[in-house]
């Protein structure tokens, strides 16, 4: 019995996971619609995943999103400064992504910066959801 009540509490809780990302997600879109972006495209985001863009700080070197979380979003990437490993981003790999608003802004804000020496706009940041969320 304690096993059959541990299986049905960690179903129950992927579930919540699962709803919660989506919920999260929606809730960007909506934001990020709001801001005035429209119509968003998760072929746009993958290729703006895939793109690699001028390291500023680094001529004749280049930076993506893929340079740390990798190309494949169900891998875990390493940070290209730190080292650290990063735990998968697709949200069916990691049922911890895309749950909380703060931390998604904070992780938009703090890696577009770094791969696009500026901050990403809603369109762009839209797009990469869209992308993600189909992972």
């Amino acid at each position: 019995m304690k096993k059959q009540t541990l299986i049905l509490s960690l179903s129950l809780a992927l579930v919540y996971s699962a709803v919660s990302q989506a919920n999260e997600i929606d809730s960007r879109l909506k934001l990020y619609q709001s801001q005035g972006a429209s119509d968003f495209s998760a072929s746009r985001g993958e290729s703006f995943w895939l793109k690699k863009h001028p390291d500023p700080k680094k001529p004749g070197n280049h930076r993506s999103c893929g340079t740390c979380h990798t190309d494949n979003l169900h891998s875990k990437g390493k940070h290209a400064r730190t080292g650290k490993v990063i735990e998968p981003l697709a949200p069916s790999s990691n049922n911890e992504r895309f749950t909380d608003p703060k931390f998604i802004e904070k992780w938009f804000k703090r890696n577009c910066k770094w791969v696009l020496a500026r901050e990403c706009s809603p369109q762009e940041k839209g797009d990469v959801l869209m992308y993600l969320k189909n992972k």
